[in-house]
């Protein structure tokens, strides 16, 4: 049977409510109690508080209860972690998602490391519990206080309760919190300022993430190549463009990207075949291999330029011996073929229904077949198809017109043979690194924030070529420095 997720919700409700809450409560008190009437037993005070007919018993529950609360402090700094990374908040690092059902249940090695790192570290320079046990009830006394104070806004914008609920709520809970937050205070240069250097340390790290990432997409965003300008160059691009396809990774879904307009601004040459690839990760187990790419023309067929984003899940794993690039290249030619036959039907209901025996049809398929000639296809399956180009305006073409005509001339047949001409003459693999550095007028604090600190992040996360696994061999970054 399976129980809604809202029940879930409403048991760990109770449970803490009725359960956790008090007995923590109590626990806290009577050891305050008992250090009250047995100072010298500070050091000690929970053992020394059990009555000695339950002592192994309550030892035994608590060393558990100190396991499964290591477990759920590292399950918790996974989750957390995941979130910022899904807020650009934290730098790229390899998340393994262990579940196919479950979505939140993940590893992440790197993380893992850190804990380990920190835990010894801790250990081995505290020595002794008293300054541990300082540490540990500084950051538990931190992280109610918090929790409280973010709890107000919930509570006022979120589940719209009244304002005398959560000034009673407010007054109750600090009633509590607050005795201990300043009995800690006291026991800051005892072991409790740990706590406080990791949140800082982590702070900065995210903060200073987030604002250049930010910046970055900004200028990409702000940067993209406006369509009428590509079309403006004409067929050609008003470059050289030498045999081959070339690939240019980018963040954007749409529209061309400025490292595109970087790299031919410098060398005024680039490949017969453009495909802007974008890959996207969605919060999904796996997408098959016959949905993971949508394809899309830009421009005009004469331009020979194509989006396409691959979409893939959580538990697809780039590996080396994965063929990407083959994928890419089939689901290119299958996309021309497909447009091809689609050419010939102006209303939408029969286009709608030729798209449909596309992509369903063994017989369609066998037709694409024939219409690409000797070529073959790797794959016969689903294909998200897009026929609708870019929303552009046509602008003047700098090009004679011999030159148009002879690239707007070419058939369906002719693109295809384009195409894999242009595949036997190499592929290559345009990766843009955009180097974000502040102004010379900045301040001493952002320059070592974005220059150093920002850099060396940037540097020790993962690298967009590993994540698309792309090729050294066909490799070429493209960077560009953006001042902020």
């Amino acid at each position: 049977m399976i129980i809604p997720q809202w029940i879930n919700h409403v048991y760990v409700q109770f449970a803490f409510t009725l359960v956790v809450f008090p007995c923590l409560l109590l626990a806290y008190t009577g050891q305050a109690a008992y250090i009250i009437d047995n100072k010298d037993h500070v050091v000690d005070a929970f053992y020394r508080s059990i009555p000695e007919a339950i002592y192994w018993p309550a030892f035994i529950i608590a060393t558990l209860a100190a396991v499964v609360a290591s477990q759920a402090t590292i399950s918790a700094t996974y989750s957390i972690i995941k979130q910022a990374l899904a807020l650009g908040c934290f730098p790229r690092v390899n998340v393994v998602h262990t579940s196919k059902k479950f979505l939140g249940q993940i590893y992440i090695p790197d993380i893992n490391w850190v804990l380990m790192i920190l835990c010894i570290a801790v250990t081995a320079g505290f020595k002794n519990q008293s300054q541990i046990g300082n540490a540990y009830g500084t950051a538990v006394v931190i992280v109610m206080l918090v929790t409280t104070f973010l709890m107000v806004p919930v509570m006022l914008l979120v589940w719209k309760s009244h304002w005398i609920l959560v000034v009673i709520f407010l007054v109750l809970s600090l009633t509590v919190e607050l005795p201990y937050f300043t009995a800690c205070i006291n026991k800051v240069d005892q072991g409790g300022w740990v706590p406080l250097v990791i949140a800082i340390t982590f702070f900065v790290i995210m903060h200073v993430w987030h604002f250049c990432t930010v910046k970055r997409y900004e200028f990409e965003m702000h940067s993209k190549v406006s369509m009428a300008w590509i079309l403006g160059l004409g067929p050609s691009l008003g470059l050289v463009r030498v045999p081959g396809i070339g690939f240019v990774y980018t963040e954007l879904a749409s529209g061309v990207p400025h490292i595109f307009s970087h790299f031919v601004t410098n060398l005024p040459a680039i490949h017969s075949v453009v495909v802007f690839v974008c890959v996207k990760y969605l919060p999904v187990y796996t997408v098959p291999a016959e949905e993971r790419f949508i394809m899309k023309r830009i421009g005009p067929k004469n331009y020979h330029m194509f989006r396409c984003v691959a979409r893939y899940g959580y538990k697809d794993i780039h590996k080396k011996d994965d063929n990407f690039e083959k994928m890419l290249l089939d689901r290119l030619l299958i996309f021309v073929r497909l447009e091809s036959m689609m050419d010939g039907y102006s209303d939408s209901e029969d286009l709608t229904v030729m798209e449909h025996k596309a992509k369903r049809s063994t017989r369609s398929l066998q037709l694409i077949e024939k219409a690409g000639g000797n070529n073959t296809m790797s794959s016969t399956g689903d294909l998200s198809y897009s026929s609708s180009q870019d929303s552009i305006v046509l602008a003047k073409s700098p090009l004679t017109g011999n030159s148009l005509t002879r690239y707007s001339s070419q058939t369906p047949g002719d693109e295809l043979e384009f195409l894999n001409r242009s595949k036997d003459a190499g592929v290559v693999h345009f990766l843009g690194n955009t180097v974000v550095q502040a102004r010379r007028d900045s301040g001493i604090l952002k320059k070592v924030a974005v220059n150093y600190v920002y850099a060396f992040l940037r540097k020790m996360c993962r690298e967009n070529s590993v994540i698309f696994n792309v090729p050294h061999e066909s490799l070429l970054n493209v960077g560009q420095i953006y001042y902020i």
